[in-house]
């Protein structure tokens, strides 16, 4: 296990994952695009749901991109990061439409692990990490990421415990 790049990945997902809430907290329903525009898929569900949108994605991506050089790594692979991690809660949501689970709903596993998985998965030699470091660093942001929700409800960060 190499600390300083798990760490790395670690603090970069936190950031991925943690911008879009917080932009949503500051700037409310300004700017809040859904990126599916409503669509729905042939089910009769929404494709995304309204949670995911634009500002969202840009924020994440943006956010990540101009930390990554802070922790030593570069603005390509903070992006990059982001952007997978955006990807991953994509395909949750689409997955948990699906699945009828309503928008902004919990889903333990399913809401953490793509988010997750997919960017140290990719990234994997960008952020200088083993097989190991990514089945380290998915379970540890699942861990993170459920303690951490609760923490961000309880200062009003966020709107759900989860």
């Amino acid at each position: 296990m190499q600390t300083w790049p798990l760490l790395q990945s670690i603090l970069l997902l936190t950031l991925a994952n943690g911008a879009p809430v917080v932009a949503k907290k500051v700037l409310g329903a300004r700017l809040a695009f859904p990126l599916d525009a409503g669509a729905r898929f042939f089910d009769g569900q929404p494709l995304l749901g309204p949670s995911k949108t634009v500002r969202g994605v840009v924020i994440s991506v943006v956010t990540t991109a101009v930390v990554a050089p802070l922790l030593g790594l570069s603005l390509a692979a903070g992006g990059l990061v982001a952007a997978l991690a955006m990807t991953g809660d994509l395909f949750s949501s689409f997955v948990k439409r699906r699945l009828k689970f309503p928008s902004s709903s919990q889903a333990i596993g399913l809401d953490q692990v793509p988010e997750s998985l997919l960017p140290l998965l990719v990234c994997k030699e960008a952020l200088s990490l083993t097989s190991l470091d990514v089945a380290i660093g998915v379970c540890i942001f699942v861990l993170g990421e459920l303690i951490l929700s609760r923490l961000l409800y309880g200062l009003r960060l966020r709107d759900e415990p989860y």
